[in-house]
């Protein structure tokens, strides 16, 4: 909250209007307590998402004044993402807020657990205390294996990560992941990473 508020502090004197891409507001707002409102407060307009960690087929929304809504609403037609028939989709979007935010924690606690369980491998692929949401993202550098080969043998599996870089691997939880999807990515990654493990 500190940067957001030196962010909004030297915004505001160039008339510079703040967004928020919240997509995973929801995230933040269930692994720190600050209320939805606080996190939001400091932006002129804010996106939030439907889908990922709240698990609604599709969606998202805009939040702002009036004015900025309708100014909104414009260029969303010009770029051509109206849609039309969206009652249902609209449905999935309310379920989703009524009753999966509180769950996120759940998301929060088995990355937490995946990456206590890479750490004990190498300490350097990633520190459990820094893993405060539902992203694990583990750094393969000391490892002789890059992120892709990784990914593909995970894939192999049946466990889909994504490759962000060369050396970069993540992983994220959610809603549709069991306790069996969790067993068995703690019964497969720790043993792949400790035999791609270069002692340096």
């Amino acid at each position: 909250m500190k940067q957001i508020l030196e962010l909004q502090k030297q915004a505001a004197p160039h008339g510079l209007k703040l967004h928020l891409d919240g997509a995973r507001i929801w995230n933040a707002h269930i692994a720190t307590g600050i209320a939805l409102n606080e996190l939001a407060n400091s932006f002129d307009t804010i996106s939030v998402c439907f889908s990922k960690g709240l698990g609604a087929p599709v969606g998202s929304a805009i939040i702002s004044t009036s004015e900025r809504i309708e100014e909104a609403r414009i260029w969303r037609k010009r770029y051509g993402g109206g849609m039309r028939q969206i009652g249902l989709l609209a449905a999935a979007a309310a379920y989703a807020v009524e009753n999966n935010i509180s769950r996120l924690g759940n998301d929060h606690k088995m990355a937490k657990e995946i990456a206590i369980a890479c750490a004990q491998i190498d300490s350097s692929i990633i520190n459990p205390d820094e893993v405060e949401t539902n992203i694990v993202a583990l750094n393969l550098a000391k490892f002789n294996i890059s992120a892709s080969e990784l990914s593909q043998e995970l894939k192999i599996e049946g466990i889909l990560t994504g490759a962000l870089g060369p050396k970069f691997l993540r992983l994220v939880t959610h809603l549709d992941i069991s306790q069996a999807d969790m067993d068995k990515v703690l019964t497969i990654l720790p043993p792949l990473l400790k035999r791609s493990l270069v002692a340096k």
